[in-house]
């Protein structure tokens, strides 16, 4: 097998897109953490429902942003660029929820576990990923 011919295979290929996502992942889970008011690693463990689903909202849609990346660019870092670009327009939502709802603090309310404030955080994250993704191409 060749060079070219090894760095070409649909297997080897697939394995290098999850692992560049994963890395983007984790990197997009750390960025939130600090944009967030709370820690939400520790309120999760602490049972927080309404932080899970907001960050189980973040997770999905980071990773839907990243599948249309994949799947619309042929090279490994023009996925990265425009799937990166999706996170920060996914962060632009999220704080433009936080100013949109000027009656209650968004992440004052999920911290509290207000399970309304963070199925509609996760809504947001998961829908909004979707316009996001169509239009990263």
């Amino acid at each position: 097998m060749t060079k070219t011919a090894f760095w070409t295979n649909p297997f080897v290929e697939a394995a290098g897109y999850f692992s560049v996502v994963v890395l983007c992942l984790i990197v997009s889970m750390v960025l939130f953490e600090l944009v967030t008011k709370y820690k939400n690693w520790e309120q999760i463990k602490k049972g927080n429902l309404s932080v899970a689903m907001a960050t189980g909202g973040k997770i999905f849609g980071v990773c839907n942003i990243f599948r249309y990346s994949i799947e619309r660019h042929n090279s490994l870092p023009e996925m990265i660029a425009w799937g990166l670009y999706g996170f920060i327009l996914l962060v632009f939502a999220y704080l433009l929820f936080e100013f949109l709802t000027p009656k209650f603090q968004v992440d004052a309310e999920i911290e509290k576990d207000n399970r309304s404030v963070g199925f509609i955080s996760l809504t947001i994250s998961v829908g909004l990923s979707y316009v996001i993704g169509a239009s990263i191409s």
